[in-house]
């Protein structure tokens, strides 16, 4: 049945981990002997394991089982250790030697307690579960019993054990003992390992990004460091201009060799023993025969001989030729199939004439060559099949009406080879557009076109792309509309963010079994709830692109160039990736488009070079018994030429327990990557405050570790210094660490982002569409994207827009001709100036603001005419060529689209704002992230965010964890906001902490004071004094078809006509007026209030009653209260 449940999972076999479903084309066949899970040798016979439980959509989005295991399903049961591995798992062959091995703490058995009176061992952090499920139970992350005698043998003192080398003895390099395995080093109450790990070998940063570059070496140093450990993986990556390509491995006759426990990929970082007859698994300690076809000897330094004419042992990432055992059914030929709503806004809009123009121009480039197939469907209140059939003299179509007993009409016709049908495809996109241009139908059954589409795919998969303009309101997968603006700004405005119903979710998981991803496209004119319909891209892989209030002349050579880029980019069909991590560690929460088999197999019906996947590490185990941490992923994948490849990527860690070390080794834009993820799933299973403050407690945590340096912990207590040693004065400033100076500038900037901003202006849609976007994007494009880039064009340099040259010398380009960009701004209100024109791009939109006194010349050289006053702002249009000006902007718009790597260059979409339009700049100004704004996380600006994250409260933020961040001045006493004296964090009176400049930028200088009360920018038009935005709704009333009028909560406006009123700031006690955080009690008897500010009036005393009426007005507003009485 089209929604039935999946099906059970295969038990596992005996002696080894259960047969994986990598590959399954088909549901309900069975795999092949030896799929990525299971192939290679199989292991010596073990303990039954039992059967693996059925795989349910809501069991399987957390690992409940640490991810050691293999391609091929969950780990083996818990048994006694393995000997010569001490990880639980199959005893050796008879015959071959025991390893003398200590289990690493925590193996086998719960940890410790810890001391009397101690805290345990700190629980996961909120929304750790993936899609809202919990954490395993402490039982449930056990490895298995306590080692039983004789399973681990351990030297004594005075003991000699059976195979050890005695006194005296010499071995040739490579023949140790089979007791002494490399790297063990002897001590008085057993061994442990010290790995011999080449750090040199590295995954190249466009594959792999880790938010630090060592693990730390215990779970209670993780938790009291508070720094998260994760990484960004995009396996696909194209290559750069200097990057080299990946290198292709064909097995000889001993086929890919793996780890015969947990199925590890042969890579760099294996231990080889006994002269290179067998080597020892560096994910979890298994001991492993050589086959005789891949055995080479070693050298004098126990590498193999021929390590470097082996890729695999030599380089970070390989791609294997997968042998037919990775298969379940042969390649299937490249399948693209397109459903297309007809319904009057569709065809009124002019979505349905650039759909058809669009797919007719990728034609020439669909991957597969001769092997592609093609087919369509189109609805509206009914389904319409179209016949391309070779030979016939036109399209046949075939309407069905009937939804509820909805059936294909030849089927065998509906998909059909492109080269075969060429003529009559292109005869029928020509005419598409005509068919329904006189359609009258409103409605939309995009779940029953949805069904139809499933039954024509399903035997081949393929790429499915969907184009929505109207709310499905018939048929299966019907939705209502459940905007409601009064929920706008509250806690339950994440209820719109959620999913209305489970169909398109049970719908995705049939489409990701059958291999078929679906690319989802609305041009919505009001809501058309995308937080439901996305969820079928979601589950199956795919993207998610919205084009509000579509205008062909504006967002259609960006809408065309996209849809053509997601046809005719290098495409993986039929892909299953794993990501293993050594014992000690897990992966514990995955971010991204994709379907979890079991409990860690990303299904991937479609990898591209765009598909990014994250992923949060954290300990498994008290402690890393090893002092290497090593991380692997394995992608197996068909090409688009029909061959099965694997590609491995295998990234080894140091591990530290010293904190400076591991404060060293963050890369703060992989940082940014993964926190901005991790608070999207908390903003949805709780709220955006929560996700905001959880930003904001761990910027703070991460730069208060960064400070406080290596201190003496026991169990995750802070120690007192030894004798000797001095404390450190906790009042003394220490700088941020470079590599961290930039991190609470962006942690400011996805606080203010569209995704996470709070306030009633977005609209529901675009927030989901914001969250799509982010939530995969690589880390270079999540970073333009929350921190944009604001160019000054009107007085750009004579090179600006033109390559490079040798003159040019560190000159900031773009582009894969070098383009020289003009001078960069910093994102603030204070950096446009009326006679300016600015260009602001964010990696997905670009908005071009011009003053109203801009320079007559330069406007008439960008528009045609001299000045944009009094001019319908719906006919202006950028010229892109006929005068220097506008060639050489044209050519900077450009090559801030073209990454390295990529073939198509996506068009930008300018959004042209001028000054004074104030539904125009309420979403320019969303985007000056250092200004303040006028929701609660929002109310800093940067130099404000900077003081308080260099001086934040003994309580933490104001609202703690995960609660809503208050004003400037709340909940602390330290330095006072710009414009004010106050103490200098360095301890200088009247100084003011001036924060880093953001990339590329100059340091600018102090702010000036503000106006009264402190509110930063300039002053706002008369009339909007204290007034809120209305609550986004339909078109014409501030709704989708264009921004909300006026401006929006927070939002600054340039300079205006004299005589207009300052703008109120955000409601809160005014800056320099320091009050207590929420929650916390009023001053101990006994113990003074603090003074007031010189000018201010002292508040009452606890219990004295209300505030005066003007005291109320103050807090409210935050006017200055000279202002008030005048």
């Amino acid at each position: 049945p089209f929604n039935a449940p999946p099906p059970p999972a295969p038990a596992a076999p005996v002696g080894g981990p259960p047969v994986a479903q990598m590959g399954a084309m088909s549901l309900g066949a069975p795999p092949p002997p030896g799929p990525p899970g299971s192939g290679g040798p199989p292991p010596p016979p073990g303990p039954p394991a039992p059967a693996a439980p059925a795989a349910t959509p809501f069991q399987t989005f957390t690992p409940q089982q640490p991810l050691s295991g293999g391609m091929g399903g969950p780990p083996p049961p818990p048994g006694p250790p393995a000997v010569g591995a001490g990880m639980g798992g199959p005893p050796p062959p008879p015959g071959q030697p025991r390893v003398m091995q200590p289990p690493p703490p925590g193996a086998g058995a719960p940890p410790p307690p810890g001391p009397p009176g101690g805290v345990p061992t700190p629980p996961a952090p909120a929304g750790t579960g993936f899609y809202g499920q919990q954490p395993p139970a402490p039982q449930q992350m056990q490895r298995g019993p306590a080692p039983v005698p004789g399973g681990m043998q351990m030297q004594q003192h005075g003991m000699q054990q059976p195979g050890m080398q005695q006194p005296g003895m010499m071995g040739a390099p490579g023949m140790q003992q089979p007791g002494m395995q490399p790297g063990m080093q002897q001590q008085q109450g057993g061994a442990i390992f010290e790995e011999k790990i080449d750090y040199s070998i590295k995954v190249p940063e466009r594959f792999l990004r880790l938010t630090t570059d060592h693990i730390p070496s215990s779970a209670s140093m993780a938790a009291s460091s508070k720094i998260p450990m994760g990484a960004v993986i995009r396996p696909l990556a194209p290559p750069g201009p200097n990057d080299e390509e990946v290198d292709v491995v064909q097995p000889g006759a001993a086929g890919i060799i793996r780890c015969k426990r947990c199925r590890t990929y042969i890579n760099p970082f294996v231990t080889w023993l006994e002269n290179g007859r067998r080597w020892r698994c560096n994910i979890c300690a298994q001991l492993n025969e050589c086959p005789s076809a891949y055995f080479c000897h070693l050298d004098e330094d126990g590498q193999r001989r021929d390590k470097m004419q082996r890729p695999e042992l030599h380089k970070g990432v390989v791609e294997f030729v997968a042998p037919a055992e990775y298969m379940v059914r042969p390649p299937q030929p490249p399948s693209y199939f397109f459903v297309i709503d007809v319904s009057v806004t569709a065809v009124r809009s002019g979505m349905l004439k650039s759909v058809a123009s669009a797919i007719k121009a990728s034609l020439d480039d669909l991957p597969g060559e001769t092997r592609t197939h093609i087919g369509f469907i189109t609805f509206d209140n009914s389904v319409h099949y179209y016949s391309l059939k070779a030979g016939l003299s036109r399209p046949q179509m075939m309407v069905v009406g009937d939804l509820k007993e909805l059936f294909v009409p030849a089927p065998d016709d509906l998909l059909v080879n492109l080269r075969d049908s060429r003529d009559i495809v292109e005869d029928f996109l020509d005419n598409l557009p005509e068919m329904f241009a006189k359609n009258q139908c409103p409605m939309s059954c995009l779940g029953p076109a949805l069904k139809a589409a499933f039954t024509v795919t399903k035997h081949v998969g393929g790429k499915m792309s969907v184009f929505q303009s109207v709310l499905p309101t018939l048929g299966d997968g019907a939705l209502k509309p459940r905007e409601n603006p009064r929920v706008m700004g509250t806690p339950d405005e994440v209820k719109l963010l959620r999913l209305d119903t489970k169909w398109y979710k049970d719908t995705a998981i049939e489409f990701s079994r059958a291999q078929i991803c679906v690319d989802m496209y609305f041009f919505p004119y009001q809501y058309i709830d995308i937080a439901s319909a996305s969820e079928l891209a979601k589950y199956t892989a795919g993207t998610v692109r919205t084009y509000v209030a579509f205008n062909p002349a504006v967002d259609g050579p960006k809408f065309e160039s996209e849809l053509n880029k997601n046809l005719t980019i290098d495409t993986a069909f039929e892909a299953v990736c794993r990501v293993r991590c050594s014992r000690g560690m897990r992966i514990s929460n995955f971010y991204g488009n994709f379907f979890i088999r079991g409990t860690d197999l990303l299904a991937l019906p479609n990898v591209s070079s765009d598909s990014v996947y994250t992923i949060d590490i954290v300990h498994d185990e008290q402690s890393v018994s090893s002092t290497a941490v090593t991380l692997q992923a394995a992608l197996l994948y068909t090409s688009k030429d029909g061959e099965r490849k694997i590609r491995v990527m295998t990234q080894a860690l140091p591990t530290t327990s010293l904190t400076s070390d591991l404060v060293k080794s963050i890369d703060q834009d992989a940082m940014c990557n993964v926190l901005a993820k991790q608070a999207l799933s908390v903003a949805v299973k709780t709220n955006l405050d929560n996700a905001r403050g959880r930003l904001q407690q761990i910027c703070v945590d991460i730069i208060r570790s960064a400070k406080n340096g290596d201190k003496r912990t026991v169990s995750g207590y802070a120690m007192p210094p030894q004798q000797g040693q001095q404390a450190d004065d906790d009042n003394k400033e220490k700088p941020i660490p470079d590599n961290l100076k930039l991190l609470p500038l962006y942690t400011l900037s996805m606080m203010k982002n569209v995704a996470l901003r709070g306030g009633t202006d977005v609209h529901p849609d675009e927030r989901v569409q914001a969250h799509q976007l982010l939530s995969n994007m690589s880390v270079e494009q999540s970073l333009r994207y929350v921190y944009p880039q604001l160019f000054a064009i009107h007085d750009m340099d004579s090179t600006a827009g033109l390559p490079a040259d040798s003159s040019s010398g560190k000159a900031k380009t773009a582009g894969r001709n070098n383009i020289l960009l003009p001078k960069v701004a910093n994102l603030s209100v204070e950096r446009l100036t009326s006679n300016g024109i600015f260009l602001l791009d964010n990696g997905v939109d670009m908005y071009l603001w011009v003053g109203r006194s801009s320079d007559p010349a330069v406007t008439s050289a960008l528009f045609g005419i001299s000045s944009l006053e009094n001019v319908d702002m719906s006919q202006v249009r950028l010229n892109n060529k006929g005068n220097d000006v506008a060639s050489r902007l044209d050519a900077i718009t450009h090559a801030l689209r073209e990454d390295e790597g990529e073939v198509i260059i996506i068009e930008p979409k300018i959004i042209i704002v001028r000054e004074g339009d104030a539904a125009m700049e309420a979403r320019f100004f969303w985007h000056l992230v250092e200004d303040r704004a006028s929701f609660s996380g929002g109310t800093f600006s940067y130099e404000e965010w900077m003081q308080f994250v260099q001086n934040p409260p003994r309580q933490g933020p104001p609202g703690g964890m995960g609660g809503p961040p208050g004003p400037p001045g709340q909940g602390m006493r330290g330095p006072a906001p710009p414009g004010h004296q106050g103490m200098h964090p360095q301890g200088m009176p009247g100084q003011q902490m001036r924060p880093p400049a953001p990339p590329g930028q100059q340091m600018r200088a102090p702010a000036p004071p503000g106006p009264p009360g402190g509110m930063r920018g300039p002053p706002a038009p008369p009339g909007s004094q204290g007034m809120a935005p209305p609550a986004p709704g339909p078109p014409g009333s501030g709704g989708y078809s264009q921004p909300p009028p006026g401006r929006p909560m927070g939002a600054s406006m340039p300079p205006g006509p004299p005589g207009s009123q300052g703008m109120p700031p955000p409601a809160g006690p005014p800056p320099g007026r320091p009050m207590p955080p929420q929650g916390m009690a009023p001053p101990p008897p006994g113990r003074p209030m603090p003074p007031p500010p010189p000018g201010r009036p002292m508040p009452p005393p606890p219990g004295a009653g209300a505030p005066p009426p003007s005291s109320q007005v103050l807090i409210c507003f935050g006017c200055d209260i000279d202002t008030l009485l005048r």
